[in-house]
């Protein structure tokens, strides 16, 4: 049996203490890492954090990410993106060529800390997803962190983070342990995993001081006979769109949840997407209806503008219907979906919700590197 080196052992427990927590990630979102001089273990994509053991990690070659910095990158969006997983993918270590490293392999290796831990927790996004995120990170947490303005994940994000962490050394004359990402999450770095944990702990407790409203996520009674004809008239429309015979489709009655479905009003703070991860495994947001008559339209209009058939459904009266092809990715849908329930709400003790950009919206959309994360954590 191959010997695992210990700090891989406890990059492993540190992946597990997280990732089986939903408030920090959901489904295969976050990663982690571990490096020494040479080499960095980083999350494989799409591994979830909850499971992953250490063959779930990918080994690469530090010297030669440093080399991509040197390389010239195309200014085109997709040549840029396909350049740089080859570039990824040929700094893997021999033994590793079945494994593919997380988008944000670059951004983890260029923090001069041992480990490092990447997640999107619920009440940091209800701060990075609002209107007045920044203002608020200025008076809390800028003597220790940098703040990024929403940029695309993977190289692109990497760069932008490289820059504002040397100005935060010129400035400060230490180095940032801890990024908040807008419309993103949270990377906490650390030289042992004590200290990434007591950073968490400390990060969100500052944060739940500041936070006056939370969704009330306890269930409250609906319309059974309602809920059944609606089901009935939904059924039809999940079989077509997601192409399968026995879709699944998880439930929501949650108060929240609710009072958001009972008007294009309350609706608003779901209106779009807060995180790439919500649009990865919930849609761009969920599609609200007053009826069942409503749902052939809804769905035409909804792939019409996002090209892909919703995956969240409200309705007035009844709350939200998720789908999935399978059990799994209907529970993810459902797991992002009161997440962002949590960030719309939440984030009003900032200003309101901020949500992404169109054009930010189209890139996750498009981005294989998402299509291919989303494919093997719903399997």
């Amino acid at each position: 049996m191959k010997k695992i080196i210990p700090e891989v052992e406890a990059l492993v427990a540190l992946s597990h203490h997280y990732g089986t927590r939903w408030e920090y990630v959901i489904a295969g979102g976050g990663n982690t890492s571990w490096k020494n001089d040479s080499t960095l273990w980083v999350k494989g994509s799409g591994q979830a954090l909850g499971t992953i053991q250490a063959e779930g990690f990918a080994r690469m070659d530090r010297k030669a990410l440093a080399a991509l910095w040197s390389r010239p990158i195309s200014s085109d969006p997709v040549l840029r993106e396909k350049e740089v997983l080859e570039a990824l993918m040929a700094a893997r270590l021999p033994g590793e060529e079945s494994k593919r490293p997380s988008v944000e392999t670059l951004l983890h290796d260029l923090l001069p800390f041992d480990y490092v831990v990447h997640t999107h927790p619920t009440m940091i996004n209800a701060l990075t997803c609002s209107k007045e995120g920044p203002e608020v990170f200025q008076r809390l947490f800028a003597l220790e962190a940098v703040w990024i303005a929403y940029t695309d994940p993977g190289y692109v994000l990497a760069h932008v983070v490289k820059q504002a962490l040397e100005a935060f050394r010129a400035t400060n004359g230490h180095d940032a342990k801890v990024i908040f990402l807008e419309n993103h999450g949270l990377v906490v770095a650390g030289d042992t995993p004590g200290e990434i944990r007591d950073t968490y702990r400390r990060l969100l407790a500052d944060l739940d001081r500041e936070v006056t409203h939370k969704a009330d996520l306890s269930p409250v009674g609906t319309d059974l006979q309602k809920e059944i004809a609606f089901l009935q008239a939904l059924a039809p429309i999940a079989r077509r769109e997601l192409g399968t015979e026995t879709p699944h489709v998880v439930r929501s009655t949650a108060r929240a949840v609710v009072a958001l479905a009972e008007s294009n009003a309350s609706f608003a703070p779901l209106s779009s997407a807060f995180t790439p991860d919500h649009i990865v495994y919930m849609g761009v947001s969920p599609v609200r209806v007053d009826s069942a008559s409503e749902l052939e339209g809804a769905f035409a209009a909804y792939k019409a503008r996002l090209g892909k058939a919703p995956r969240v459904v409200l309705a007035s009266g009844l709350g939200a219907f998720c789908l999935g092809a399978n059990a799994k990715a209907a529970g993810q849908a459902q797991q992002l979906f009161l997440d962002s329930v949590q960030i719309g709400t939440s984030s009003a003790a900032f200003g309101g919700p901020r949500f992404l950009t169109k054009a930010a919206i189209d890139f996750i959309i498009h981005w294989e590197v998402e299509s291919y994360r989303s494919s093997v954590s719903s399997k």
